[in-house]
């Protein structure tokens, strides 16, 4: 098969990079990494980043050996102890480096043999230039400079003697002339042509004289002018020897800082914090997932998954005719916050508090309660306030509105894929609240509701009500003036493991957009929290989000990657890929769930890459640079003490006027936990919780006299006394006050949507349809 012609790279200022498969030992095999063409160097890196500070290694191309393996193989080898095994991405990108590389050696060698050459022009004292440095090359054109013009005064040199021999003879002639005693107009005429030719004379001899001068002064100045460029190279020289030193101190500054944090987590049972997000070894990180190129595209590589990825390859003209067209705008970012609403929509209500009471400090035995529910719900183990945050599962439910502008701009989107990636962004943004938050929220009691109203602030009001307690269920419904409206009913299901708390939230999140009809769905992924007995209490999301638009068909697949103590993923990883309906993929996402979710568009992918971990085919996509879509908002001062609330969740419990009866604000045993009174609290849950246990039984009652089966009524006789839960019985009749139950269209769920009537209420205050919970 014959090598396919390709143009000769003519990179901007003589320079060649791209990532390039660097063989690094039999282990790892070939690793991706970022090469460096300059000034006949050839320089490596693991990422771009590293440019700036951390090279992995150079070799000089002016004594170096390029030789070619296969159609994408080549070894660069110095004749030492540096050798570059390379695989390049394709044929026709193996044959580019090799005719940069080539070019770059031809220039490499003539410039050190112009150094060398020059050489012998400096004084024995001189320093050398070091390889490739260009140094020798500006000296050469010095003294070639001067050797030039040296050669010039001594032609003027020549001439000048060739003047003075001539203008001797003339004016030999003239006196000759002279003494013939010609006629007064002849002889006036002679006198003419004498004094001429002595002003000639005169004017070259000067003009001989000034030329000397010149060579002189600029011989004079050739000598300073090398003492000060030999000075500059020498200082050069020096600069660049320290700044090697001080990466190599850096780099392993950098390593013993990884060892030492490795080392710690080992030591603390891979505590909350989780690993290091560097490695230890500058061979140990092939996983640039989202590095984008400045110049070039950049080769992406993420696992296929046939059930989603149709199509094994994108064509460079559909992506011209379509992403230019509908997707242009996403890397333009030319999205802003709605500003035509008038100016006192954006004033808020009131100024929100900023603190709240400091945890106390209590001690408590944890393993006298555990011991003996290990494989139960956590529903059915009765919890001490002690394990709690001062907040309901409604307000952690509400706590997922805290990126709300991530909807306002999806909400502007002309593009639906556009429009995916700030949904699926704003579906991975709900878990950054979790990294640091191990308090367990207040259980909701049947009929607590909780609203969140920010339509001043941001344009959105949300409500959510507990609607079951058998299974435990939350209704959520919030509606926002800048054209998105998001529903959602989370059920519980949780399993106690000794070491671990699984968690895994049940039910369905739907996103709906006003203007271009876009209904997009979701589910939540595993929560898991570790080292319940022993050790410090850390937190992990893992599974695999599928975020559909049912009206256009597009999808994205986001994966949150379990941490593994020996993987060399940065922890909390997320990646995903959008694609349209028919498979083709449009955007890349990458990120981590408790940091920030970056995008870029897929100029092309393609099939057939090396084999995954789990051993599927991996597919390459061929971006554009990545730019960030999500960042998580800092923390405030003091979290630590105020259970790493966010400046959102500190403002949730804060009291308010005209809220709800049932409004968890309005819930005793929280309240007096978040004042810090925890004994008191704890003996205010126990009566909560007998008052629904009642509350409960006497439904039950009403539910049993409507039957005529003594066995059903017996039966539910039986399970009211021996249930110490505080779940509904099978045949409890309790009913949503502001959420009506039926089946959902799009999943086929049995769901329960709000029905209106709230905010009505509160504008009237008149909440006496509300039942006495508290």
């Amino acid at each position: 098969m014959s090598e396919p012609k390709t143009p000769t790279p003519t990179p901007a200022g003589d320079t060649y990079k791209g990532w390039v498969f660097k063989w690094t030992n039999y282990i790892k095999g070939y690793q991706r990494r970022w090469f460096v063409l300059s000034n006949g160097l050839l320089s490596y890196y693991r990422t771009q980043a590293e440019m700036g500070h951390t090279c992995r290694g150079t070799i000089n191309l002016a004594t170096a050996n390029i030789t070619v393996d296969d159609a994408c193989n080549f070894v660069i080898s110095n004749g030492g102890a540096q050798t570059y095994h390379l695989k390049a991405s394709c044929e026709v990108e193996r044959q580019r480096w090799i005719t940069a590389l080539e070019l770059a050696k031809a220039k490499a060698a003539r410039m050190q043999a112009e150094s060398d050459d020059s050489g012998d022009d400096f004084p024995p004292s001189s320093a050398p230039v070091a390889p490739g440095q260009g140094g020798g090359s500006h000296n050469s054109e010095v003294q070639s400079a001067l050797r030039t013009l040296g050669s010039k005064v001594e032609d003027l040199s020549t001439c000048n003697d060739l003047i003075s021999k001539h203008g001797s003879a003339l004016q030999r002639s003239l006196s000759e002339l002279d003494s013939l005693r010609l006629t007064g107009e002849a002889g006036e005429k002679i006198r003419q042509v004498t004094e001429r030719a002595t002003l000639f004379r005169i004017t070259s001899n000067a003009m001989i004289n000034a030329c000397r001068d010149f060579l002189a002064l600029a011989q004079g100045h050739s000598k300073r002018w090398q003492k000060a460029l030999q000075a500059e190279r020498e200082q050069r020289v020096r600069l660049e020897e320290t700044l090697e030193q001080l990466a190599k101190q850096h780099n392993h500054l950098e390593r013993a800082f990884r060892g030492a944090a490795q080392s710690n987590a080992s030591a603390d049972s891979k505590s909350a914090a989780g690993p290091g997000k560097g490695e230890a070894s500058d061979e140990d990180d092939d996983n640039e997932f989202f590095d984008a190129m400045e110049e070039a595209p950049e080769f992406i590589t993420v696992p296929a998954d046939p059930q989603f990825h149709k199509r094994s390859s994108s064509n460079v003209s559909g992506f011209n005719t379509e992403m230019c067209s509908d997707d242009q705008s996403l890397n333009e970012e030319p999205l802003a916050m709605n500003q035509e609403s008038p100016s006192q929509e954006l004033v808020p209500l009131k100024k929100r508090r900023t603190r709240i009471p400091d945890k106390p400090n209590y001690s408590l035995n944890l393993w006298s309660i555990m011991k003996n529910c290990i494989g139960k719900e956590l529903s059915k183990i009765p919890m001490p306030v002690n394990f709690n945050e001062p907040i309901s599962m409604l307000q952690r439910l509400s706590e997922d509105l805290e990126y709300h502008e991530l909807l306002d701009k999806a909400a502007k989107c002309q593009s639906s894929l556009e429009q995916m990636c700030y949904v699926a962004a704003f579906s991975v943004s709900s878990y950054s609240t979790t990294v640091y938050r191990t308090g367990k929220p207040f259980n909701p009691l049947l009929g607590e509701t909780y609203e969140l109203d920010r339509r001043r602030e941001s344009g959105y009001r949300s409500l959510c009500e507990q609607v079951s307690h058998h299974p435990p269920a939350a209704a959520h419904h919030v509606i926002s003036d800048r054209g998105w409206t998001l529903r959602q009913e989370i059920t519980v299901a949780s399993k106690f493991r000794g070491k671990y708390l699984s968690i895994m939230p049940l039910g369905t999140i739907h996103a709906i957009f006003e203007k271009s009809n876009n209904h997009y769905t979701w589910k939540k992924v595993t929560t898991t929290v570790h080292n319940i007995i022993v050790g410090k209490l850390w937190i992990d999301q893992s599974g695999e989000i599928d975020v559909v638009n049912h009206t256009t068909g597009d999808r994205c697949h986001l994966k949150f990657a379990p941490y593994s103590y020996f993987s060399r993923d940065v922890a909390r990883k997320v990646t995903g890929v959008v694609m349209d309906k028919d498979g083709k993929a449009h955007y890349v996402l990458s990120g981590t769930w408790d940091e920030k979710m970056e995008f870029s568009r897929v100029m092309q992918s393609s099939r057939g890459g090396e084999n995954g971990t789990e051993g599927k085919q991996k597919t390459v996509y061929q971006t554009l640079k990545a730019r960030e879509v999500w960042r998580r908002n800092p923390l405030p001062e003091s979290a630590e003490t105020t259970y790493y609330f966010t400046a959102l969740a500190l403002t949730l419990n804060e009291f308010e006027e005209g809220v709800a009866p049932t409004d968890s604000r309005r819930r005793p045993d929280q309240r007096l936990m978040e004042e810090g009174r925890w004994d008191e609290a704890n003996a205010e849950k126990q009566r909560l919780e007998e008052k629904q246990r009642i509350a409960r039984r006497e439904r039950e009652r009403e539910a049993a006299n409507q039957r005529t089966s003594s066995q059903s009524e017996e039966a539910v006789d039986e399970d009211s006394l021996t249930d110490p839960s505080l779940k509904n019985a099978p045949h409890d009749s309790y009913q949503a006050l502001w959420f009506e139950g039926c089946k959902d269209e799009i999943t086929g769920e049995q769901v329960h949507i709000y029905k209106g009537g709230y905010w009505e209420a509160k504008e009237r205050g008149s909440w006496e349809c509300c039942p006495d919970i508290f």
